[in-house]
């Protein structure tokens, strides 16, 4: 079967892997219909994921199709719609015992420590595997990942109707926050650089826009929040002075969400945090969100259909990746099918 490896940083390759077949621990075979290229994909690529080991088959955004099950399978048949949770923790170390297996000790992630779901075929544990809405086409279904990541961050932050929020970035990551902090909170800001996008968070519940390149962030946040700067920021862009400039922008007792996986070294002013005050927290992948995501999806609440911009046959993956470096405003999501 085929399968998209980066072998080494900007070294994207088709290759041919054996089929995989379910045993008695991965006892779900998955035959992959769809999965989304998210932004940390495009950093493995360019070498600059902090974490991620080489050669490594990746994607973890993952739907498709149940076709076998092991003997010990008891809520799926072939046939089942699935999306497949990306995050394998080993339940025993002190973040597992305490509720936070996202951040195990012994962390694996699907298409970063281990091979993930850019291939015809994946074997996964049963408990990995969740049914998917009708509703939702595969395509659009692979965006239920990224709103667990939303969901996370949201949680992280501790989001209250009440907070005055900044969304720094608005590219797959910061739609995907927009989308759950309205269901959550009613004073949103989303600052980036394109005016396309900004009308499109304006269309999907951002009361006020920013565009950085021609506005002053930090001057225009305290416009928009009376003087006191934001309750809660996230940083959606993971540039490298993202974290510095959200420091500024945020008021007294704040939280900045960090969320990038880059490795190169971020600016911060230890006097910002110290005299504001700031809570700055880490929010990484998603702790168990999945089933929250699908029901906010089956209640109506969240729709995902039509987030798709662009789709490739996985045979080009290194078109697609191209294209998400192009920087093309019209590019929000890019989804590799498995239909060539």
């Amino acid at each position: 079967m085929k399968a998209v490896q980066i072998a080494n940083p900007h070294e994207l390759r088709i290759i041919e892997i054996e089929k995989p077949s379910p045993d008695s621990h991965s006892n779900v075979l998955v035959r992959m219909t769809a999965a989304g290229i998210c932004g940390s994909d495009g950093t493995i690529y360019h070498g600059t994921n902090a974490i991620v080991t080489y050669p490594r088959i990746i994607g973890h955004e993952m739907v498709g199709i149940v076709e076998e099950t092991g003997p010990t399978v008891r809520n799926l048949k072939p046939g089942d719609r699935v999306i497949i949770n990306q995050v394998v923790s080993c339940g025993r170390c002190y973040p597992c015992r305490n509720g936070r297996g996202n951040v195990c000790d012994d962390l694996k992630v699907r298409g970063v420590h281990i091979d993930g779901g850019f291939r015809e075929y994946i074997a996964v544990p049963e408990a990995d595997c969740c049914l998917l809405p009708a509703s939702l086409s595969d395509c659009d279904a692979v965006m239920i990942e990224p709103a667990t990541i939303a969901i996370q961050a949201c949680a992280r932050a501790q989001l209250a109707r009440d907070d005055m929020l900044l969304i720094l970035g608005y590219g797959a990551l910061g739609s995907s926050i927009l989308r759950i902090a309205r269901l959550m909170c009613d004073h949103i800001i989303v600052a980036c650089r394109t005016d396309q996008k900004l009308e499109d968070a304006r269309r999907n519940g951002a009361r006020h826009t920013i565009n950085v390149r021609k506005e002053n962030l930090e001057e225009k946040v305290r416009q928009y929040t009376g003087g006191h700067g934001a309750t809660v920021s996230i940083d959606a862009a993971n540039a490298g002075d993202s974290l510095l400039s959200l420091l500024r922008a945020t008021g007294n007792a704040g939280r900045v969400m960090v969320m990038g996986l880059a490795a190169t070294t971020a600016q911060i002013s230890p006097f910002l945090i110290t005299a504001k005050e700031l809570d700055v927290r880490g929010s990484r992948l998603q702790n168990q969100m999945f089933g929250a995501a699908i029901e906010l999806v089956r209640d109506g609440k969240l729709d995902l259909n039509g987030s798709v911009s662009h789709t490739f046959p996985l045979t080009k993956a290194q078109e697609a990746f191209d294209l998400i470096d192009s920087h093309d405003p019209s590019v929000r999501k890019v989804v590799l099918t498995f239909d060539f």
